[in-house]
């Protein structure tokens, strides 16, 4: 946590202010009302949120959101590679959820089901008459294509709530006949105001079907970890999960990046919980810590400066070996990290850019971008709660505008005036910015590259945020400002 305040010339409270009331004078008076309590002034001394989360989009308002469907199976089940994930609906939301968070996997022949999408396409017959008999069908299929496969997720879309389909029945029945886990997962998209309570769902599910009906098969041992939350995009797992075994850990489980069944459900062996994304995976962490009295730690591994300070705040909850393990990490990394910075900060040192996107990174890539000399003069979340607020406040600069499920006409109105160097968002926002002749990069998926975290990753982030900003091609296109 940064104590020291940091600040940006030109902009105070009273400007950011200013400029809040100026785009909520574009709604009717009662969107305006319920707009202002998600756009405020950073206040980064109190160390808590300053604008409210988590509740429904205005309607009418164009939301960057998802839905609770999309926080479970494109979150959380999606990345696990050694199950079938079988979409129960229509296709259409299948198709849209297909390996678009570039999940990467090792991949186990036989198993590995993540190129193909499974769904039970319902059809208008479906609706009026059910689809129950069609998904037992289905999971049977799945079993005869993929016999090595170790469960089976179901997550239900909308019209399977609307209709009042048993998926928990016909699971029940399934994983007798198949002699396999299959998991019922009820994430219908309307349920309730984002993605974020298909997480919750999600790891509730994890909770009552897979923790604790596996054990580890090598021997348990004093640096046993779990790597929660990390999903593996672009391959950050592949970086991370190095870079702690370096440390002298062993890391036991990742959830659910790259992950397998049988480890997850061995989790509640080890000795601590290490949180990447907060938001989707810190209610199966607090789960652990009070039934099985597991700890937990939440660490950010963007950026040296982050890495640095993550590493070592992990290795004072284990002995001397392990310190003086991190230590040598750390001294070995340092230099090549420095090089990195010496390379790219003079191309872009003091260059502004506005971030807003879901999880964890409107925070956590914030010192990642000031290692290399950029400052954030905004960030937000699609499906933040004010816990994820709090973790905010006292990593961005005091005053710059913090946004809460913001529209693009908001987005579109910061960037007018703050004029940011650079903009980090989603897939929804990208083709808006770039028109702007607004250099971009999309930070839900890493726009095809990365991985970005680690000391392997920073590397690559840095390259890519010296192509997008300097790129000669925004020469070409005229800015609206």
């Amino acid at each position: 946590m940064s104590t020291e305040i940091k600040t940006v010339e030109g902009i105070t409270k009273e400007s950011t202010q200013a400029m809040i009331d100026e785009v909520l004078e574009l709604y009717p008076e009662k969107g305006k009302k319920k707009r202002a309590a998600h756009l405020a002034p950073n206040d980064q001394a109190s160390g808590s949120a300053c604008v409210k989360s988590n509740k429904k989009t205005v309607p009418g308002v164009m939301s960057a959101r998802g839905c609770a469907y999309a926080g479970a199976k494109g979150v959380v089940w999606g990345p696990i590679r050694d199950m079938v994930h079988v979409s129960h609906g229509p296709v259409g939301c299948g198709w849209y959820s297909w390996g678009t968070r570039r999940n990467l996997m090792s991949g186990i022949t036989g198993v590995n089901s993540f190129p193909m999408q499974f769904t039970s396409d319902f059809q208008e017959k479906d609706v009026v008459y059910g689809g129950d008999k069609k998904l037992a069908t289905l999971l049977q299929e799945a079993k005869d294509l993929f016999p090595l496969a170790k469960g089976i997720s179901v997550l239900s879309e909308c019209p399977v709530g609307l209709i009042g389909d048993d998926i928990n029945q016909v699971a029940k029945v399934a994983a007798k006949e198949l002699d396999i886990p299959v998991i019922p997962c009820n994430c219908e998209g309307f349920r309730g105001v984002s993605q974020s309570l298909g997480h919750h769902i999600s790891n509730d599910t994890i909770r009552d079907y897979i923790i604790e009906t596996r054990e580890f098969p090598d021997p348990i041992g004093p640096y046993d970890i779990a790597l929660i939350g990390e999903y593996n995009i672009g391959g950050d797992a592949w970086s991370t999960k190095p870079l702690l075994e370096e440390c002298g850990f062993n890391v036991k489980a990742v959830w659910t990046g790259d992950g397998e069944m049988d480890r997850i459900a061995a989790t509640h062996q080890v000795k601590l919980n290490v949180i990447h994304c907060y938001r989707s995976m810190n209610y199966m962490c607090k789960v652990m810590e009070e039934k099985y009295g597991i700890p937990w730690i939440e660490l950010n591994f963007f950026g040296p400066t982050k890495i640095r300070e993550s590493l070592r705040k992990l290795a004072e909850l284990f002995d001397d070996n392990i310190k003086a393990k991190v230590e040598a990490v750390i001294a070995k990394y340092d230099p090549q990290m420095q090089a990195i910075i010496e390379e790219y900060k003079p191309r872009l040192d003091g260059k502004k850019v506005m971030l807003y996107v879901g999880g964890l990174r409107p925070r956590h890539t914030i010192n990642a971008y000031e290692d290399l000399g950029m400052t954030c003069v905004g960030s937000g979340y699609e499906f933040a709660h004010t816990d994820d607020y709090d973790r905010t406040a006292s990593e961005m600069p005091d005053a710059t505008v913090v946004y809460d499920d913001a529209s693009e006409i908001e987005m579109e109105h910061f960037a007018h005036i703050l004029k940011p160097d650079l903009i980090g968002s989603g897939i929804k926002e990208k083709y808006l910015f770039q028109k702007m002749a607004i250099p971009f990069r999309q930070m839900h998926s890493w726009d095809y590259s990365g991985p970005y975290h680690g000391y392997k990753g920073f590397p690559i982030f840095a390259r890519d945020i010296d192509m997008a900003v300097n790129s000669p091609t925004w020469k070409l296109v005229e800015a609206p400002f």
